[in-house]
């Protein structure tokens, strides 16, 4: 019997994404994920310029973010990676990627906060039906 259950996502609605990014991240949010986030989206994606992220939160205390848009970004990676990713995929990679390189830099309790959050998305892609494409532009 599979006891794991599938992770979901929610949407936050616009007049709480303060607060519940707050309570999730505190001042670290703004000061540095956002700008991590937005950093990996402009060197993955020559396609990606600018414009309004959904956030989500997921089912198993994630959250990941990513543009609102039902356009396809065409995705260069360092690992030989190329393809074209929707809106979605395109928001769980680059999140993946910043909450992997933040999960290396102090303080400690943002460093483990970062881990988390990379292992609680990473749990959620594994159901995305970009599974394949997230994976070849992450690993």
């Amino acid at each position: 019997m599979n006891t794991q259950s599938t992770v979901t996502r929610t949407l936050v609605p616009e007049d709480q994404r303060l607060a519940v990014t707050a309570e999730l991240f505190g001042v670290w949010f703004p000061m540095r994920i956002e700008p991590v986030v937005f950093s990996f989206a402009e060197r993955l994606s020559r396609d990606y310029h600018g414009g309004y992220w959904e956030f989500n939160t997921l089912s198993n205390g994630g959250f990941y973010m990513a543009p609102s848009t039902d356009r396809h970004y065409h995705v260069i990676c360092q690992n030989q990676f190329e393809g074209d990713l929707s809106a979605d995929a395109l928001g769980i990679t680059v999140c993946l990627y910043a909450y992997s390189n933040l999960s290396f830099s102090g303080p400690d309790a943002f460093a483990d906060v970062c881990f988390d959050h990379y292992h609680w998305l990473r749990e959620y892609m594994m159901d995305h039906a970009e599974v394949e494409a997230i994976l070849g532009a992450t690993d």
